[in-house]
């Protein structure tokens, strides 16, 4: 029989506080996911959905946390800091986090995620200022051409049938979200867990990247003043953008 081991370079969480686990759970005694932690550190309620996080920063890392093996998920917990105080407009923060996700799952998933997220990756970039995630837009143009058939299949497919800016904000970037974690776990590829970590930084880091610019974009984009905003967000028990009859 094989045993499973931890390597002893793997990132654990500090001494005293709970091992991250899979789920929510009703106090630290119990264990702690991602964002669990994120509200004790931020000296909020317990929960999975505070509101020192986007709503969907904290939906990308709730899911990468529940899909990482047990082996690898404490690797995550160093990353707990950085998602607090993450907040602003979330009309931009979401598109570019569902961007990210997706042009990270795009080249490993199954066809039939890859014809969802070549959707999201077609659609959500209209939702954004022309200037802002000028290296995000680089790796979407790089995963759509790494599948030209799924672009291809999106292209005619909003050709038919166009998707309305308003039906994308509602629900498109959390299913894109969900679908990119459920596809990079699922994909035959040497390691997703790998994959999974490398998304949920690289999505942390482009919310950093918008968030500390030099300039705010206004008018409709980022402002710095709305990372005050406390916006519902969905925790794992009631995630109605993901149930949603509105397609990516």
């Amino acid at each position: 029989m094989t045993v499973l081991q931890m390597r002893p370079d793997f990132p654990q969480a500090p001494s005293g506080m709970p091992q991250l686990s899979r789920g929510t759970h009703r106090s630290a005694k119990t264990g702690a996911c991602f964002m669990e932690f994120a509200s004790y550190l931020a000296g909020e309620p317990w929960s999975d959905s505070p509101q020192c996080t986007d709503p969907l920063l904290s939906h990308l890392a709730r899911a990468v946390n529940d899909r990482l093996s047990d082996a690898r998920r404490n690797e995550i917990a160093p990353d707990i800091p950085r998602v607090i105080g993450l907040r602003g407009d979330h009309r931009v923060l979401a598109p570019v986090i569902a961007l990210r996700a997706a042009a990270s799952a795009l080249p490993v998933v199954s066809m039939g995620r890859q014809h969802a997220l070549a959707l999201a990756l077609l659609s959500l970039p209209r939702l954004l200022p022309a200037d802002v995630a000028p290296t995000l837009r680089r790796d979407v143009r790089a995963a759509l051409d790494a599948v030209p058939e799924a672009e291809r299949w999106a292209t005619e497919h909003l050709r038919k049938n166009p998707a309305k800016d308003r039906d994308l904000r509602r629900g498109a970037p959390a299913i894109a979200v969900q679908l990119a974690a459920a596809g990079i776990a699922e994909a035959c590829i040497a390691d997703p867990d790998e994959l999974l970590i490398a998304t949920l930084r690289a999505a942390i880091t482009d919310v950093e990247e918008l968030l500390t610019a030099p300039a705010a974009i206004v008018d409709g984009c980022l402002e710095r003043t709305s990372r005050e905003s406390k916006p519902r967000s969905a925790s794992r028990s009631s995630r109605s953008p993901l149930t949603t009859s509105t397609s990516i």
